[in-house]
């Protein structure tokens, strides 16, 4: 069986970008495909991917010679790191470790109001609640298993520069 192999700042920069467009196509998958509903947070961990599809381009596309590309792919691996923080958040915000500090779900309503106040009130976009887990793979929400892609994408990417010679 042929292994994967990644010799060069290229061909990492290609394995990012393919990595970062495939997280990307499956969330969008879950999303419109199957109906999951993302809460802000579930948004906010998709900027690490998409940063990285933009910078990976980037990388792919510069000079051999360049030392920036380098420092790209550094970039790359800090974002990816960045992103599994992200993911450790929203699983301490579904398991009720804290609260969100982001504006997930409706305020709810306290008080008297007026007609006019609820009519404004329903009209307004109430976000998904971030502790609302929809969807598990055997007990196992999204974000947990984003944590451990994410970090593991991100370690991945320094021991790959590292390997090839370039001080990560």
């Amino acid at each position: 069986m042929a292994r994967l192999q990644i010799n060069s700042p290229r061909d990492l920069s290609a394995a990012i970008v393919a990595v970062s467009v495939g997280s990307l196509l499956l969330a969008y998958t879950a999303q419109y495909g199957f109906g999951l509903e993302p809460c802000i947070l579930c948004l906010y961990q998709r900027v690490p991917f998409a940063a990285n599809v933009v910078l990976g381009l980037i990388a792919l596309f510069m000079s051999a010679e360049s030392p920036a590309r380098v420092w790209i792919l550094r970039v790359c691996g800090l974002a990816f790191l960045i992103g599994g923080g992200i993911a450790f958040y929203h699983v301490g915000v579904e398991q009720h470790w804290w609260q969100s500090a982001a504006s997930c779900g409706g305020q709810p309503i306290t008080g008297a109001i007026t007609s006019e106040q609820l009519l404004q009130s329903l009209q307004q976009f109430q976000p998904k609640a971030c502790d609302d887990v929809d969807w598990t793979l055997f007990g196992i929400s999204m974000a947990s298993y984003n944590v451990v892609f994410s970090l593991g994408l991100g370690i991945l990417t320094f021991i790959g520069l590292r390997k090839m010679g370039t001080p990560s």
